[in-house]
């Protein structure tokens, strides 16, 4: 009986997650109106009474779509201290963005549209949420400025552009394939994010971390 229950809950989770990839494909491709739950059970080759029974209706599938982007999006950033060397933490902070951006730019490019559109599927959870956020953060980078390990730069312009720059990768990614006559690969990628990491740092006045100097492993 245990036994059986563990496989039902591991399809269960195998069910959700296509759901989400297919419904991320989806809404990225036709936006959330254009979406329908039968063309996200469509390609998640399930049923759509299956979708219905995840996701009871294609609101909350789209919330949970929002929601599994913010999740990318955690990073050593969130837990950065005034005593932490902000030349470091800032060169990690770009390139965990960047790697998002390579690795899940539809994630990126919904969230984008949604901004676009007026953010009215984020909740007022996800208002104060992400305000706490940016406060605690803002205060961070404040401290680094105190304690003259930053020169006096507006850290909340300073987030702007690293959000800006990291996920044009991403929601851009058609412009600049275009400009470069070819798509990105990885290795495209590393040199980009080292190149954003020298500008950003450089702008602030600090040193680029030596392992960012060269090759990104």
């Amino acid at each position: 009986m245990i036994k059986q229950k563990c496989i039902e809950a591991g399809v269960g989770a195998q069910n959700r997650k296509k759901i989400l990839q297919a419904a991320e494909k989806c809404f990225a491709q036709y936006g959330f109106k254009g979406t329908a739950v039968q063309k996200i059970a469509d390609e998640a080759a399930l049923p759509k009474t299956n979708v219905l029974y995840y996701f009871k209706s294609k609101q909350e599938l789209y919330v949970a779509v929002l929601e599994e982007t913010l999740s990318l999006w955690n990073s050593h950033f969130d837990k950065a201290t005034v005593d932490d060397d902000p030349a470091e933490v800032l060169a990690d902070y770009i390139a965990e963005k960047m790697e998002v951006s390579r690795s899940h730019p539809l994630a990126s490019r919904i969230f984008a549209m949604e901004i676009i559109n007026g953010a009215e599927n984020l909740s007022g959870y996800f208002d104060e949420e992400h305000g706490l956020w940016m406060k605690g953060r803002l205060a961070v980078i404040d401290g680094w400025k105190a304690a003259n390990k930053l020169p006096d730069v507006d850290g909340e312009h300073l987030l702007y552009t690293i959000w800006a720059s990291t996920q044009h990768y991403a929601d851009f990614s058609a412009q600049i394939t275009r400009l470069r006559g070819k798509k990105m690969v990885k290795a495209d990628y590393e040199h980009a994010t080292r190149e954003l990491i020298k500008l950003v740092l450089g702008g602030c006045g600090l040193a680029v971390p030596t392992r960012y100097a060269g090759d990104i492993v």
